[in-house]
């Protein structure tokens, strides 16, 4: 694509190619329009040469590029990045390369960020997305230690905090996230008993229908008790006309999506700033969902929130 201030666009030189079809000298031609008389050449050659697609924007890589590290090379780079998840400014000398080609190295092969790799096997994260809304939702539990009455250690301090948290138990956050959108729903609850995930994921299937995931096709969670024997979970499956799917065990990778969500739920709703009391903890977290869904960018939608995937009416980024 031609960048902003270029003399010639494909519509330029369609110009060019015409006036000197005319019989009018390159040159000429060349002078009235602000480039070089090379330039010009080039484009009528071009032109000359392949047609109207002669006159298109092409890659600037080169077709051919003889001095690249040998395959073998770049094979033993890999493979040490997988094995001992060092980066390029340790493998380099490891290795006998320059820091820089071993970083290049990476980059072709989508090895450069440790993100990209599961840390325990080393092995690229095949990443997946579903097609359309309710397709596949994504269910999980992450549980949180409850927050005494005044506040613990991260308002009175360690040693004061840690005097007062030995008897206030734990929350339990379920959440749900639709695949293709990331539209999250989350619910504080006592416990993650079988008839608590039941009653959520039914919640949840009213949240996702009230912004247009009117069918959830699939569900996917860990291997939990309550997702794999609990016949209350596998009716409510069967009242959404769901089918419930499971993680390989101590895959985490494969709900990942959910995964990532529970990270962010704790940066910016449970960690985000000390609160005094749990029930102003769990009341802050209706308005982490909204900003969450409506208004926070996602990486993975091209830097749009959740909702521009399931409703793009006026009003929905409010």
């Amino acid at each position: 694509m031609s960048h902003r201030n270029a003399r010639l666009t494909v519509h330029g030189r369609r110009l060019l190619v015409e006036r000197v079809r005319c019989g009018r000298p390159v040159a000429h031609v060349a002078a009235e329009m602000g480039i070089s008389r090379a330039t010009a050449h080039k484009w009528v050659r071009r032109w000359r040469a392949e047609g109207e697609a002669g006159l298109a924007d092409r890659s600037s890589r080169p077709r051919t590029t003889p001095h690249r590290t040998a395959d073998t090379v770049e094979a033993r780079v890999c493979h040490e990045r997988q094995v001992r998840k060092l980066g390029p400014a340790r493998l380099g000398p490891a290795l006998g390369l320059p820091a820089s080609t071993v970083h290049r190295i990476l980059v072709r092969h989508g090895l450069n960020r440790l993100a990209h790799l599961d840390r325990p096997t080393g092995q690229v994260i095949r990443r997946y997305e579903r097609d359309r809304p309710g397709e596949l939702v994504h269910v999980d539990v992450k549980k949180l230690g409850r927050i005494p009455d005044g506040g613990g250690h991260k308002v009175l301090g360690r040693q004061a905090g840690r005097a007062r948290r030995s008897s206030v138990g734990f929350d339990y956050v379920h959440s749900a996230v639709d695949d293709h959108s990331r539209l999250a729903y989350s619910e504080v609850h006592p416990d993650e008993k079988a008839v608590t995930c039941a009653a959520f994921l039914r919640r949840a299937a009213v949240f996702f229908a009230g912004h247009g995931i009117t069918r959830i096709e699939r569900v996917l969670t860990d291997n939990a008790w309550p997702y794999r024997k609990s016949f209350a979970w596998r009716q409510a499956l069967a009242d959404l006309g769901a089918a419930g799917k499971l993680t390989r065990a101590y895959r985490p990778q494969t709900n990942g999506k959910v995964e990532r969500f529970n990270r962010t739920l704790l940066d910016e709703w449970a960690y985000q700033r000390p609160y005094t009391s749990n029930a102003e903890r769990t009341a802050a977290l209706a308005d982490f969902l909204h900003t969450y869904n409506h208004h926070r960018c996602h990486t993975a939608l091209g830097g749009r929130p959740p909702i521009s995937r399931v409703n793009n009416a006026a009003g929905q980024y409010s």
